[in-house]
């Protein structure tokens, strides 16, 4: 009944183009869920935590740092009060006595650097490292007897902040009457005259000095505050201690505050991070 074949022939092609399509429907499956398993990975991927390299980890760091004075409230960067000590030494006593420093004011942000240094050749050091501004505040101790000056002068990066240092060095005659005994002291901040209880502020510095702290140069200036005669504060043993950790104790506080090591950065996770 079928000697020429041909209702065979069309069983045999229909059973190769039935597997065929099987064929090709389970080639189809498996790249389908190829794609798929390939998107979820790449959904997982998005979702999962960023892990930033150390390059970025720096940069980000660098950044917030940079950042803080502008987003630190001036009542944070200077502190009402600053709490400072004397050694025992200078008491010639076994315990250090514990004092505060108060802040009497803020000054307005000096967005001309130059104007908050003590020389033109200051100046022209920050203006040339790119200073934004300087902050200044004024604070005293509890007895009103030491009156000091604080500023940050804020530079693009650390290096920028230590070129400018160095331009506030004494030049090299003034270091070496400073060195023989006849004075003068290193370009630094000028100091902010105030009201107060006790008169306006406006005083002679007696010790100077300033130093970096990421990109920000820490300065601060120092004196007495009373009616005492103007004699240089290394002549007075313990004047010239207060005052110099009243003044260190200020600084360094405001240079934790803008400086300090930032937390290693952390994405949180979500898409897009």
């Amino acid at each position: 009944m079928y000697a020429d074949g041909t209702d065979g022939s069309r069983r045999e092609r229909g059973a190769i183009t039935g597997r065929g399509r099987r064929a090709a429907a389970v080639i189809a499956l498996i790249l389908g869920l190829a794609g798929l398993a390939v998107s979820a990975v790449g959904v997982a991927i998005q979702l999962l935590p960023r892990h930033f390299s150390a390059g970025e980890q720096s940069q980000i760091k660098a950044w917030e740092v940079m950042r803080r004075w502008q987003i630190i409230p001036a009542g944070q960067i200077f502190p009402a009060s600053v709490p400072y000590q004397l050694p025992a030494s200078v008491l010639h006593d076994v315990d250090p006595l514990h004092l505060e420093a108060l802040r009497i004011s803020i000054a307005p942000q000096e967005s001309d650097c130059a104007k908050a240094v003590t020389s033109a050749a200051a100046g022209a050091a920050l203006r040339k490292n790119g200073c934004e501004a300087v902050l200044r505040a004024t604070y005293v101790d509890a007895t009103r007897s030491y009156v000091m000056t604080v500023g940050v002068a804020v530079l693009p990066n650390a290096a920028a902040a230590t070129i400018a240092d160095s331009g506030l060095a004494p030049p090299r005659l003034t270091a070496a009457r400073a060195a023989s005994g006849r004075g003068g002291l290193a370009s630094g901040v000028q100091v902010v005259s105030f009201g107060g209880t006790a008169g306006v502020y406006d005083y002679h510095r007696q010790i100077s000095t300033s130093y970096t702290a990421g990109p920000y140069l820490i300065m601060y200036a120092a004196g007495y505050a009373d009616s005492r005669p103007r004699v240089p504060v290394k002549d007075d043993p313990y004047s010239d201690a207060e005052m110099t950790n009243m003044a260190q104790g200020v600084a360094r506080s405001v240079a934790h505050t803008l400086a300090a090591a930032p937390a290693p950065p952390r994405c949180p996770g979500t898409p897009g991070c």
